[in-house]
């Protein structure tokens, strides 16, 4: 099915360039020239719709590239160096070893895009969207982006993908405080009152020595809530608690809804 999709894109562009101005005309030409020859240096395919092509080792090296769409295409090898790639689709894309130097990325979307061994010396990443990529170079790969992800992540629900972020982000900085009481709040969720508590501890412990009082008294209100909770449904296993540790659990509930939102407020200052 694969080996069909380049005549498709054509066919795609053919019908799409119907009436159009003899400029697209151009554009459809360095489309079928990438896809026959793999070599396309300074082309213009401002927009063209690439997905799942196998571009393995392609010359596009100061190509337009500007919102094409590149989902899921094999761009390995490839030289996408001085690329004009404003607002790209490259989501699920496998960039292995491309050489994307100097490229323009402003806001493109790189999300789950295989980039190990890509050379990104010298390329305009700002705005650009690099949730789940995988072989992030140091540079890009910071404490800050993995705690920003997993805070999106925890804000979809997903909070198994969030404490996975946090765990990235704390195996960079050791004494990360946002992201231990975020780690606390994601393991609440997903049922694990003990690790949540260690963390709520210790996220507390962290503010503490580095002074920030709304982080202390938010990790200290919430390690409370969970100890409570802990105390509740001990009592309710011994048969005199009535129904008091699910009521606290909903307090509790509503706690950790309210920390994420803090956290998320404190992350911009």
């Amino acid at each position: 099915m694969r080996a069909c999709l380049p005549g498709v894109v054509a066919l795609t562009l053919l019908v799409a360039g119907g009436g159009m101005p003899a400029a697209y005309a151009e554009n459809l030409e360095h489309t079928q020239q990438l896809l026959t020859t793999k070599e396309c240096p300074s082309c213009d395919l401002n927009r063209a719709g690439l997905v799942y092509v196998q571009l393995m080792g392609a010359n596009l090296a100061a190509a337009n590239l500007i919102q094409a769409n590149f989902s899921h295409a094999n761009l390995s090898g490839a030289d996408l160096s001085q690329a004009q790639l404003n607002g790209a689709v490259l989501f699920g894309a496998d960039l292995t070893g491309a050489n994307l130097s100097g490229a323009n990325l402003q806001g493109a979307d790189l999300r789950e895009t295989i980039l190990t061994n890509a050379n990104l010396e010298g390329a305009n990443l700002d705005g650009a969207n690099l949730l789940g990529a995988v072989g992030l170079p140091s540079n890009l790969a910071t404490a800050d982006n993995y705690y920003r992800w997993g805070m999106e992540e925890a804000a979809r629900g997903n909070f198994r993908g969030a404490v996975s972020y946090y765990n990235q982000a704390l195996g960079i900085e050791s004494d990360f405080a946002h992201a231990y009481l975020a780690r606390s709040i994601a393991r609440f969720r997903l049922g694990d009152r003990a690790g949540a508590l260690e963390d709520a501890k210790y996220a507390e412990q962290l503010y503490t020595e580095q002074n920030h009082e709304r982080g202390q008294q938010i990790a200290s209100q919430f390690a409370l809530g969970i100890e409570e909770a802990e105390e509740a449904y001990a009592k309710q296993q011994r048969g005199g608690g009535g129904g008091a540790g699910g009521n606290i659990l909903n307090v509790l509930s509503g706690l950790a809804g309210f920390a994420l939102q803090a956290l998320q407020y404190m992350s911009f200052f």
